[in-house]
């Protein structure tokens, strides 16, 4: 194989990159005031590691309701629950925002932009509303779950509706169908498998958020997560991470073992 011979400029030109962009981080870096910074730092830092490292396991079953299963279990219950509301009170909205026809749409501009307000507030947020409306616990929880899915997961349908081939629909309206034949036999059916795939999709993403929900007093694993560092028990706080990052981990992995039978 023949040597390419390369100039001096391509020889260095990767190391004068590689110097600039080093000396951009330590100018960056150098900014950074470090006087706020307290002497104990380092024996906090230490106490944290450890305790992330050395789990409470006696936290995971107590059997009075306030371990960590019973946690988890709840966590899956507001994730289940607000997922599988939303994905009925979605279609709706889905096919309300869907843009199936060439031109303006009013009803699709209406649609989208209920979607889009409807995404704006995050599940934190409209946990905090729901539960000046009906107060704390896995109620509000579900119900924050249910309202911001329903826009994350109403653009979604949308847009798999308005990406379904139309001849079939068609054909069932040429063979003197109804519209009503044409949306039960052609339209469903086409919509379906993804509508179970991005529903299940939500419901990952859900699992994590219900997993906070509770920092702020709307059930689940965040509510004993945030006592936790408050007190500064760092060892039960290691034993909840661990125990979302197996939940969260599994729900992944079945999940994605369905949607791959789905797809």
């Amino acid at each position: 194989m023949q040597k390419v011979n390369r100039t001096l400029w391509q020889r260095i030109k990767p190391w004068l990159i590689t110097l600039v962009v080093v000396l951009i981080y330590v100018w960056a870096f150098s900014g950074i005031d470090l006087s706020s910074i307290k002497e104990t730092a380092g024996e906090v830092t230490m106490a944290i590691l450890n305790g992330l490292f050395h789990p409470d396991w006696a936290y995971v079953y107590i059997g009075d309701g306030e371990d960590l299963i019973n946690a988890l279990v709840e966590t899956l219950a507001i994730a289940f629950l607000g997922t599988f509301i939303s994905a009925f009170l979605t279609i709706p909205f889905a096919f309300l925002a869907a843009h199936t026809k060439r031109g303006f749409s009013a009803h699709a501009t209406i649609g989208k932009f209920l979607l889009t307000v409807i995404r704006v507030f995050p599940e934190i947020v409209l946990a905090l509303m729901f539960i000046k409306a009906v107060g704390p616990g896995a109620y509000a929880g579900v119900l924050a779950v249910s309202v911001h899915s329903i826009g994350m997961l109403g653009k979604l349908f949308g847009e798999s509706i308005e990406d379904i081939d139309r001849g079939p629909n068609e054909a069932i309206v040429a063979a003197g169908g109804s519209a009503v034949d044409s949306w039960t036999l052609a339209t469903i059916p086409a919509v379906l498998p993804a509508f179970m795939n991005y529903t299940l999709y939500r419901f990952e993403i859900a699992v994590r958020s219900a997993s906070i929900l509770g920092i702020v007093g709307a059930g689940g694993i965040g509510a004993p997560l945030i006592f936790a560092l408050q007190t500064r028990n760092w060892s039960r706080v290691g034993i909840i991470l661990l125990g979302i990052i197996v939940m969260v981990t599994v729900i992944d992995y079945l999940s994605g073992q369905i949607r791959k039978r789905l797809v």
